[in-house]
């Protein structure tokens, strides 16, 4: 399905100011492990932030839990952190508890003998899940966080209400679709070749895209400053440690009994959105919405939509399908 779109506004100076002081309160973090949760409240918002540590396997998972209800849990992409969710945390914790998190090697996470590696990310979000205490969750994921959320839904399909991939196939082997999805696949590569390193050319994050610099410049350097905050981490490796990973047959997920969502930005320059496509027609009764005028960050670039779109597929699945695990 295509789902059309407007110009999304620039970022209001309350938006920022509540960004900013949620990123002051978010760094600012003691240098051990905490133990308990600490609380503050947000700018102009009277709910409050609880936030602390998690260890496991080697790293100590900084999370975030805001709201009451149902539980969320949001996983950020390559360029992100848990800040990348500031435009869906205040708009679902009326009625949801929203619980975003940083993964290992992204600040403020801490490494402390570990690795940073995605098969590891699995287990960092069980711990999370099982420190709060979640028994059940709803799993938002974006791009590198499709590997985390995924797998994680694979493993644990009795703790996953529903699940939205957004511009990710996780660990699916591209290789592994049938001919002719494989075919569409490497077509859009090659089409798209060289697009990733012209936007870095010219100064653009390729996963906030020409059109969001264009239209909304200050927009587009958020991005790039939230990606920032991870500095120290070797991205490049980490990206390349994601794709020899992708050894998951796509024939795996037709075992899937978890509804599940695909989100795709039509002006993609890093996922191919035909994947989107073919990812979609092998999970039973899953949903594609394909986005226009957006490219890799829907929910950064395009919030309302990318929001409406989630909550309508939440709502939608309140209660556990027929036929999938009890």
């Amino acid at each position: 399905m295509v789902y059309n779109t407007g110009l999304s506004p620039m970022i209001s100076r309350r938006d920022f100011t509540k960004l900013a002081s949620v990123a002051a309160g978010s760094l600012l973090v003691p240098s051990g492990a905490e133990s308990q949760e600490k609380q503050a409240p947000i700018a102009g918002n009277p709910a409050a932030v609880a936030s602390g540590f998690v260890q496991n396997a080697g790293a100590e998972i900084y999370y975030e839990r805001t709201g009451s209800g149902p539980a969320i849990v949001f996983a950020h992409g390559l360029g992100g952190n848990h800040l990348s969710w500031w435009q869906q945390v205040p708009y679902f914790s009326s009625r949801y508890t929203c619980v975003t998190f940083a993964h290992r090697g992204f600040s403020p996470s801490r490494i402390t003998s570990g690795s940073v590696d995605p098969a590891l990310f699995e287990g960092d979000l069980l711990a999370l899940v099982d420190h709060l205490k979640l028994d059940e969750v709803r799993l938002v994921a974006q791009s590198m966080g499709g590997w985390t959320c995924l797998n994680f839904t694979l493993s644990h399909p009795r703790r996953v209400l529903a699940l939205v991939m957004a511009s990710t196939g996780g660990a699916v082997d591209p290789h592994s679709f049938d001919a002719a999805d494989r075919n569409n696949i490497e077509s859009w590569s090659a089409a798209h070749a060289g697009a990733q390193a012209d936007l870095l050319k010219r100064g653009i994050h390729p996963a906030a895209g020409e059109r969001m610099a264009r239209e909304n410049p200050a927009q587009e350097f958020l991005y790039r400053e939230i990606d920032r905050l991870s500095i120290g981490l070797d991205k490049e490796a980490l990206r390349a440690k994601g794709m020899a990973s992708r050894t998951l047959p796509a024939a795996d997920l037709k075992q899937l009994m978890v509804p599940v969502l695909f989100i795709s930005g039509m002006e993609d320059a890093i996922f191919p959105p035909p994947e989107a496509a073919a990812l979609a027609k092998l999970v039973p009764g899953a949903k594609l919405q394909s986005v226009p005028e957006a490219g890799h960050s829907v929910y950064f670039q395009r919030p309302d939509i990318f929001n409406r779109l989630v909550s309508n597929f939440f709502e939608t699945h309140e209660g556990r399908p027929a036929g999938s695990p009890s």
